[in-house]
């Protein structure tokens, strides 16, 4: 009676230990390929190009000064309209142009001490703004400025607030092309570190598109824009 007992227990203990035997095995297996899988290859791939900017933004801006507020505001709306003349002269159109009303300061009511008296109690700046999409045409229109000057309006230029302003606004046009080559000079990077390394490459595990920047090509040339991304992406390494 004994002996009918013992059998049965230890054929349910041979498959025990079978079964932890295998599943030894196959938790060892997995714990291998687990471990394969964590080997990896962080990279990172440039685009960068070159476009020309499609917006330009120049203000104009003149001064005047007098004595009189009467006759400033008409010196002001005489140089207004002769600007308006020569830019609607050289194919500017009316809807790209925007007047801001005039800064007026008042010397004598600034005036402190006893110092010195200004010329001229009132004076007056005046900017003039140009908004287009047409950039070249524009640009040409800069360079003829001297052509107000020799009708007596006192341009003030060279500072940093009425510098004439350059954009691209079409970035979202040229974003899918510019992050594919990103992403294929980062793989070209990632498969030459795998050969070098005797390894094969797997597939990503996780990729970041960085900030898309744009600039001037360089300070004689802001109506060239350089577009840069850089992407960073992690791929697999494998035996």
């Amino acid at each position: 009676m004994q002996g009918n007992k013992t059998l049965p227990a230890l054929v349910l203990g041979l498959c025990l230990m079978c079964g932890l035997g295998a599943l030894g095995y196959l938790l060892g297996h997995s714990a291998i390929r687990v471990k394969e899988y964590e080997r990896t290859v962080a990279v990172k791939g440039l685009s960068e190009r070159e476009y020309p900017a499609d917006t330009v933004i120049w203000p104009i801006q003149f001064s005047t000064a007098n004595n009189e507020l009467s006759g400033l505001y008409g010196t002001i709306e005489t140089n207004t309209t002769a600007i308006r003349g020569y830019l609607a002269q050289h194919g500017v159109q009316e809807g790209e142009i925007t007047v801001a009303p005039p800064v007026i300061v008042d010397k004598a009511a600034q005036r402190y001490g006893e110092g010195p008296r200004a010329e001229f109690r009132y004076t007056a700046l005046q900017t003039v703004t140009v908004y287009s999409a047409n950039v070249e045409k524009v640009r040409g229109v800069m360079t003829g400025l001297a052509e107000l000057g020799r009708q007596g309006i006192a341009l003030t230029g060279g500072e940093y607030d009425n510098a004439p302003e350059y954009l691209f606004t079409r970035l979202n046009d040229v974003k899918p092309e510019m992050i594919q080559e990103a992403t294929n000079k980062a793989r070209e990077v990632a498969q030459k570190f795998a050969t070098d390394s005797a390894s094969k490459l797997g597939k990503i595990r996780s990729a970041s598109q960085g900030q898309f920047t744009i600039e001037p090509r360089d300070k004689n040339n802001p109506h060239i824009k350089k577009v840069r991304v850089v992407s960073t992406v992690e791929y697999y390494l494998s035996d």
